[in-house]
């Protein structure tokens, strides 16, 4: 999600939540790895949303360095995925929850129908295509419906996810939305996506005070209290990284501005738990009707694929992990 984003949702719920002091044990200390271990999910967005999309997912975890992915679960490439899944039962796999349908000319809408949740549509149908129009137009009753409905169509197609996230940051754009969130997760028993650590990466995104990230901290807590794995960061500076004109179609040299990237941002990591985010497609000359993005989820699938980011993850002594394991150490834990 944008910088701007997270900013914004924090700021909406400093009013709301207790202040909590940051305690120096780490998440991934309290899940059991070693104190001071740096340990990583890495975590490829958007699978189903397009046939490059499923490709490139399954490009980056089974030819690459990912560990994790998640679903678009009302976009139309979602079947294949999921039988994909079925194929790879061990994938840890979670739910992309999608309240937004962003580019002009491929669209989706609600798994609810529009007449059950009339204002997370526009006038064509479709979801809307920001986050800001699902907050003015829509309630958190109907963002927990259609969250609701896109995990009872992964269950009815026999997909368990491992875990929630939520696509364009929308659910952080309300307080209430929020809310909604972390319960169809705590109801179900799933692991939430959300950053209630030292959250420093976040503070170095965003520019807001430790006081102002205590607030995702208490929710951290609540997270733990129901019987969650928590994160203590999230990298997700990765789609900012725009990609010049000069390497974007030439996939030795976009491959290593990409690695570049990526390299450097392992070196940004701090002890814990942090999830780092990207969209990896193997976009070629369809997904320009899509997006213009092609060139920057190329590239991360490349990243992905490259030995020389694979070797900077040994030479960082980086603990590659997944939601499944986060939330197996959980159980185990008291």
């Amino acid at each position: 999600m944008p910088a701007k984003t997270i900013a914004a949702i924090l700021i909406l719920l400093a009013p709301l939540l207790l202040q909590a002091q940051q305690g120096d044990t780490t998440y991934a200390e309290r899940l059991g790895y070693p104190k001071g271990a740096r340990v990583l999910i890495i975590h490829v967005d958007d699978a189903g949303m397009s046939l490059e999309s499923n490709e490139g997912a399954i490009n980056a975890i089974t030819k690459g360095a990912a560990t994790s992915v998640s679903v678009m679960m009302p976009c139309p490439w979602v079947p294949g995925f999921v039988h994909w899944l079925h194929e790879n039962p061990n994938t840890d796999a979670g739910l992309h929850l999608t309240l937004t349908s962003e580019w002009p000319d491929y669209r989706w809408g609600p798994l609810s129908g529009r007449k059950a949740v009339p204002g997370l549509v526009d006038s064509t149908g479709s979801l809307w295509p920001t986050a800001a129009a699902v907050v003015a137009h829509s309630n958190a009753a109907e963002v927990e419906m259609e969250m609701t409905a896109q995990l009872e169509r992964a269950r009815a197609m026999g997909f368990e996810p491992t875990h929630l996230d939520t696509h364009m940051g929308t659910v952080y754009n309300s307080p209430a939305f929020l809310i909604s969130y972390m319960r169809l997760g705590m109801k179900n028993h799933i692991p939430v996506m959300l950053p209630g650590g030292h959250d420093k990466l976040i503070q170095k995104q965003t520019g807001l005070p430790d006081a102002a990230l205590n607030n995702f901290r208490n929710l951290g807590k609540t997270l733990w209290a129901a019987g969650l794995p928590v994160l203590d960061d999230l990298h997700n500076f990765s789609y900012d990284w725009k990609v010049p004109d000069s390497v974007a179609h030439d996939d030795k040299k976009l491959a290593r501005y990409r690695t570049a990237l990526y390299t450097d941002a392992l070196k940004l990591l701090q002890p814990g738990v942090t999830m780092m985010i990207m969209h990896c497609s193997d976009a070629g000359e369809h997904f320009t009707h899509i997006s213009d993005s092609g060139p920057l989820r190329r590239g991360d699938m490349l990243a992905m694929m490259d030995p020389a980011f694979k070797k900077a993850l040994q030479d960082q002594h980086i603990i590659l992990t997944t939601w499944r394991q986060l939330m197996k150490r959980r159980q185990s834990t008291k």
